[in-house]
């Protein structure tokens, strides 16, 4: 008596794609079943007091060392033995498996033990599907994909986005699309303009990303490195080469001065408008601190005031008075907002009173924005003196 026609049918059935993982070598992506996933199915068809595996031999073909670790590289064969009925089928099968360990015995177990492994699922990857026999298969036709589930194809359109949101142009190829992508982000010349490129484009490089973890087709890697020429891009234009500056100035003709700076808060669409004033700062520094009233006081800017961008502050118009402490602690908090809530302080107001008071020039007010402990702290504080 050989297998049951219920073990026949669970031998030829599909692998389920869930159980497939990949991994890349030397730039080639390789598709595999893990080797506990591989035993479990062993069990389950043939039965646990069904099939033995027996190690034929083992050999260390190399040993030495990396760095401060030791590295072990060994083969093995081994034999499957399957009792079905009164029959015996037997498979063999070879495999090798490498160790990296901080000590000699780790290196050569783990060695040995993924040897014994890549060994185990060769030798039953010839009985069926479910042990891997169907990734043997270019196509993969013996992978059954999830029921229900619509993948995407990662042929596109995928459309680049201009700053301004207008479509630039269209491609059916991800590795398309990455590259214009990526040159649009250096053509970008200001750091919010780099940025609007990225807020109109994410959406599709989210569904790009999405599409090819669901898709069999190789990973390309496209999001991690947009992400990083993203932030490449963004530290050039933060950080501008001052040689690049230099030597740019030098081909101005002479009688002819560099364009003057566009103000974005005037035009129909207008942009967030940062002001700078060492002299408001060291003003709002001047005075008690909001909370306790203590002195000497740092000039905070409220981060929740503008829209923020990579390298760049809100408005000097929106600083409010803190000391060391609560600065340390407003900085610590991830929800700067609900910390002021907390406070029961409005800082936006305070912000726009001290503005006011250093633009006229008039005495700061003495109105108690904290804890009432804290008001017999606060006093009358000439503006630009510093206490």
């Amino acid at each position: 008596m050989a297998l049951t026609d219920m073990q026949i049918r669970q031998l030829k059935a599909k692998l389920d794609a869930r159980h497939v993982k990949t991994r890349t070598n030397n730039g080639t992506e390789l598709h595999y079943v893990e080797g506990w996933h591989v035993i479990a199915e062993a069990n389950r068809i043939f039965g646990y007091d069904a099939w033995d595996r027996r190690t034929l031999n083992t050999n260390c073909i190399w040993n030495g060392n990396s760095g401060q670790h030791y590295v072990a590289a060994y083969t093995a064969k081994v034999r499957i033995s399957v009792r079905a009925g009164d029959i015996i089928i037997v498979r063999e099968g070879s495999g090798t498996g490498e160790g990296n360990a901080r000590t000699y015995g780790q290196a050569h177990e783990l060695a040995l033990k993924s040897a014994e492994t890549d060994a185990t699922k060769r030798a039953l990857a010839t009985f069926g599907n479910p042990f891997g026999l169907a990734l043997y298969d270019r196509e993969q036709a013996g992978v059954r994909r999830s029921i229900g589930v619509q993948e995407r194809k990662i042929n596109g359109p995928w459309i680049i986005r201009a700053s301004s949101g207008a479509e630039v142009a269209s491609f059916d190829e991800p590795s398309e699309f990455a590259a214009a992508l990526r040159k649009a982000m250096c053509d970008a010349d200001d750091i919010e303009v780099l940025f609007a490129i990225w807020e109109r484009n994410l959406d599709t490089v989210r569904a790009l990303n999405k599409c090819l973890k669901k898709s069999r087709s190789p990973k390309t890697g496209v999001a991690p490195e947009l992400v990083a020429h993203l932030k490449r891009c963004a530290v050039a234009l933060v950080k501008p080469n001052r040689k690049a500056d230099e030597e740019g100035a030098k081909s101005l003709p002479r009688d002819r001065s560099p364009r003057p700076r566009i103000d974005k808060s005037v035009l129909a669409i207008a942009e967030p408008r940062r002001i700078r004033s060492k002299e408001h700062l060291r003003y709002v520094a001047s005075q008690p601190c909001v909370i306790c009233g203590r002195l000497p006081s740092q000039a905070h800017h409220v981060r929740y005031a503008q829209s923020r961008g990579l390298g760049l502050k809100v408005s000097d118009e929106f600083t409010v008075p803190l000391c060391a402490t609560h600065h340390h602690h407003v900085h610590t908090t991830g929800k700067e907002q609900e910390w002021w809530l907390n406070q029961n302080i409005d800082p936006l107001k305070v912000a726009r009173d001290l503005w006011r008071d250093s633009r006229e020039g008039t005495t700061a007010s003495t109105t108690t924005y904290g804890a009432p402990e804290a008001s017999a702290n606060r006093g009358t504080v000439s503006p630009g003196k510093p206490t």
